[in-house]
């Protein structure tokens, strides 16, 4: 076993053991199954409950709707709007991406990690947008 593996399974076992200390959980990094509390009851929601559009629009406070960018994917990757919202795009990720309609309509500068882009959209309609580093990275926002 080469030390790289060695050193990433060093890392896994301490950060394991860290989040299981401070959260309470026992089964922290136990990838496809629930989570379990101490108690042993289950924190993982059901797949069938991740968020619908309804939802994310719902959930949109005031007139600001944030996007994270991270993973090499905008998130959520389509969200609905009012005129007159501002969304903000922050990049969590650990490279630079940048934010750019299809009609150039916006475009943000190339955001490091943590920096944030935002646009006001006035006018009702479809607005399909990428990352210009990233071309395969797609989003888009519906105005309505």
């Amino acid at each position: 076993m080469s030390i790289g593996v060695r050193i990433g399974i060093a890392v896994l076992a301490t950060v394991s053991c860290a989040l299981t200390a401070t959260t309470g959980v026992d089964e922290v990094l136990a990838f496809g199954a629930p989570a379990r509390t101490a108690a042993g009851e289950s924190i993982a929601e059901p797949a069938a409950q991740a968020p619908t559009q309804a939802a994310q629009t719902a959930a949109q406070t005031g007139n600001v709707v944030e996007v994270k960018v991270d993973n090499f994917s905008f998130s959520p990757q389509t969200i609905t709007i009012k005129p007159g919202t501002t969304v903000i795009w922050t990049n969590r990720d650990d490279i630079p991406h940048t934010v750019v309609s299809d009609d150039k309509v916006f475009k943000s500068k190339v955001l490091d990690t943590d920096e944030k882009f935002s646009f006001t959209f006035d006018k009702a309609g479809s607005f399909p947008y990428f990352c210009s580093v990233h071309p395969k990275m797609t989003g888009k926002v519906i105005v309505q």
